[in-house]
């Protein structure tokens, strides 16, 4: 049995750690940004944290393993304390998503440090099986969660960027359908041909976003970007 993001079940321990570190940043991004911003509130809640355990949801842990889809707890916003409301709001929603593609591409740019350095020669059989399983699962989950976060639909980010574009008279009547606009995100995300021509679709832009993540790193060492050439085999 395999989850929405590819990988076996058997994998557990890694898919954990992998999911702990990624809602971790991505909620810290939002809440970090909005305090720096003039909002008391996450602070208040104690969420301008890296402590996992502030911003883990457990039964939405538990989802994300079961079928592939779950949650962190998300960070109560004020922007009526912001200087410059829309703007702000804006920076807040995207940094969350970009902390994601960070990740990914520190995952990307650590196995060019290990392969360049000569230390997958020094690791056991199981040690490298496991360091590149981990790096492999953060950088396809990061590139995932950067993807999926982004869709104009709530409550993801991509909805609350998307929203503060809006003129004030159609935000209006977007706030009347935002209850039903949850259903029609469950339905993209457990109706298998819904969720193959909408979000499934876009989840294929992580191939050239990878690709352009390769390159960049490649490009730090001099060296060719080909990511199976440093030992990661990310299936497509």
């Amino acid at each position: 049995m395999q989850n929405l993001i590819g990988f076996p079940l058997e994998q557990l321990p890694f898919l954990i750690l992998v999911v702990i570190i990624a809602f971790t940043l991505h909620e810290f991004a939002h809440a970090y940004a909005a305090d720096r911003f003039g909002d008391p509130t996450p602070r208040s809640m104690g969420r301008v944290t890296l402590n996992p355990r502030v911003h883990i949801d457990l039964f939405g842990m538990l989802l994300i393993i079961l079928v592939g889809f779950g949650w962190a707890k998300p960070v109560l916003i004020r922007p009526s304390f912001f200087k410059k409301p829309r703007i702000m709001n804006i920076i807040v929603s995207v940094v969350g998503p970009l902390s994601n593609l960070l990740l990914s591409a520190i995952g990307v740019l650590i196995a060019y440090i290990l392969h360049e350095a000569g230390a997958y020669a020094g690791m056991s059989p199981g040690v490298l099986k496991a360091v590149l399983l981990f790096l492999q699962m953060m950088i396809m989950l990061n590139l995932v969660l950067f993807i999926f976060n982004l869709l104009p639909l709530p409550p993801l980010d991509g909805y609350r960027i998307v929203y503060e574009f809006l003129p004030s008279s159609l935000r209006v009547h977007i706030q009347r359908f935002e209850q039903w606009a949850f259903f029609l995100f469950l339905l993209l995300v457990f109706i298998d041909p819904l969720y193959d021509v909408t979000i499934g679709a876009l989840f294929q832009l992580r191939w050239p976003l990878l690709e352009l993540i390769d390159s960049a790193c490649a490009a730090i060492f001099g060296a060719e970007g080909q990511l199976d050439r440093i030992g990661l085999s990310l299936p497509k």
